[in-house]
């Protein structure tokens, strides 16, 4: 027998065995499964009621909200295709995800609808505007009243391919406006599977959601938790306080986030009024960690503390730093060791690291070559960009890059990377697009944007600049500059002035010589 996969599946198992469990905590809202279906279903039909058609992009821009979990299974219920879109975008980045997309809907949180509503007149596939937490203006339409018109029937558009693109989420690259990453059905439940199996996660599980939903599939969460009946603890203002507090309310049993909100939290001056208990296991992941971070937090905590890897082309999470049963019985420093490190592949992966020629590196720790994975859990491809996806994947694997060593125990650890992306607090930013912002200041000759280390978010931008001859602008003014074009967090915090820039002989500038002096005496982490 063959049955396409498809995470539809997940929440119709949830239904059927834990109806009136509490599936779905966001502030004062408790709802059960049952009442989740509910909801999911009156948006899967209050979506076709509006006209859209099978294989339509769906957008979101909101914050960690009911209403995003409720589009996971919705928007896809109803034969669509889910965008949830990072919320820390500029307008212009914004403006050209929903037009590259062509999204017929577009979900807006009362906060943001004001940015959309801006850029409506450029977006010609742009249908209607549903406003969430807020009052819609004439033309729009509001969330509860468009599901409270709708018809609560479970009527599932078919799966027929399970190849066919699920969800879409655009990911900062190396240069230009961002990348669609297509996510096809059987991705999707696939890497749900894995996620389940390897880190064992069962109907006892309460997650908090740290990690935003439109940051690469949830880390998989949507699914995977929801498959197992689990609660899904909504988190809208990631702080310290309220992190403690919804642990301790909700009886939370796994924290995944980056390791700037991990560092944040064990530095948290009230932690000890808190019962932090119910914690088993502490996953980092999306930018540079530490051994010091690791070993604090598990002596802290008193649980499983790891690091985890993987791209938003990979639907992510492909590799666990958990130790393996053979290392559990390390003294605790050595183990805390690797648990800090890239980590070891999870099952339905299968990790090389390869050096130019495409053959393996020595497993001896030393040897730097590229991450490389095969796994049904790629992406189905770019959206829209044929170059680009014959580019990243080449011979059957996915070319990640990301420079790695590999110890004879399978354990990756991730050294640098061969293209110059910044990640900060779990956020791509693009070197390049934001030197192409500087380079639109007139005074600006040359420049480069690195990324220099930084306690709370891990890395963050940093421009060197050569002003043209007689020029003249400060720091603060490049800084305002980068600011009126992008996304705050993709702008440098600091900026120096130099009178040249180092340069190999073919005139590439090189940023690996601007990098050094920041990084000397650290190992440069990724996880």
């Amino acid at each position: 027998m063959f049955v396409p996969l498809t995470p539809l599946e997940f929440r119709r198992r949830a239904v059927h065995l834990f109806p009136n469990v509490v599936g779905v905590v966001d502030g004062e809202r408790r709802f059960t499964y049952a009442q989740y279906d509910e909801r999911v279903n009156r948006l899967a039909n209050g979506l076709r009621d509006l006209g859209v058609r099978p294989g339509e992009i769906i957008s979101f821009l909101t914050y960690n909200t009911h209403h995003l979990l409720e589009g996971y299974y919705g928007v896809v219920q109803a034969g669509a295709v889910l965008n949830p879109i990072n919320t820390r975008m500029g307008p212009a980045e914004i403006s050209y995800i929903l037009d590259h997309s062509a999204s017929t809907v577009v979900f807006a949180h009362a906060d943001f609808a004001p940015i959309v509503r801006a850029q409506s007149s450029r977006l010609p596939a742009l249908r209607h505007i549903v406003v969430m937490e807020g009052e819609p203006q004439p033309g729009e339409h509001e969330y509860e009243a468009l599901l409270a018109a709708a018809s609560p029937a479970h009527v599932a558009e078919e799966v027929s391919d399970e190849n066919a693109m699920c969800e879409l989420f655009y990911t900062s690259g190396t240069t230009g406006m961002p990348k669609g990453v297509a996510l096809s059905h059987r991705s999707l439940y696939l890497h749900a599977m894995t996620f389940i199996s390897g880190f064992q996660i069962g109907p006892d599980d309460v997650f908090l959601h740290i990690v935003p939903l439109f940051h690469v599939n949830g880390w998989g969460t949507p699914q995977f938790l929801t498959a197992v009946g689990g609660k899904h603890v909504m988190l809208r203002r990631v702080a310290p306080d309220e992190i403690c507090r919804l642990v301790e309310q909700e009886r939370v049993t796994r924290l995944f986030g980056v390791p700037a909100v991990m560092n944040g939290l064990i530095n948290f001056k009230d932690l000890a009024k808190y019962d932090l208990s119910s914690l088993k296991q502490i996953a980092m992941g999306g930018a540079p960690s530490s051994f010091a971070l690791v070993d604090r937090l598990e002596r802290t905590f008193g649980c499983q503390v790891n690091g985890i890897y993987g791209l938003s082309e990979t639907s992510p999470v492909i590799v666990s730093a958990a130790p393996k049963l053979s290392m559990r019985d390390l003294p605790d420093e050595q183990r805390r060791h690797y648990q800090a490190r890239t980590g070891f592949e999870l099952i339905g992966t299968h990790l090389r690291v390869v050096d130019p020629d495409g053959s393996d590196v020595a497993p001896d720790g030393q040897q730097v070559g590229e991450i490389v994975v095969r796994s049904n859990l790629v992406m189905t491809g770019y959206y829209k960009d044929e170059v680009a996806t014959k580019r990243a994947i080449r011979d059957g694997w996915f070319y990640t890059g990301d420079l790695a060593v590999i110890d004879q125990e399978g354990s990756i650890l991730i050294v640098d990377r061969a293209k110059d992306i910044i990640i900060s607090g779990g956020e791509n930013i693009s070197s390049p697009e934001v030197e192409a912002t500087l380079f639109l200041h007139p005074a600006v000759f040359e420049c480069a944007v690195i990324g220099v280390p930084d306690e709370r978010w891990g890395e963050v931008p940093k421009a060197i600049v050569v002003l043209k001859p007689g020029a003249e602008a400060s720091e603060q003014e490049l800084i305002d500059h980068c600011r009126a074009h992008l996304g705050h967090y993709k702008c440098p915090r600091t900026v120096e002035f130099s009178a040249e820039l180092p340069k190999s002989g073919t005139g590439k500038i090189l940023k690996r010589d601007l990098r050094e002096p920041y990084w000397a005496g650290r190992e440069k982490r990724v996880s």
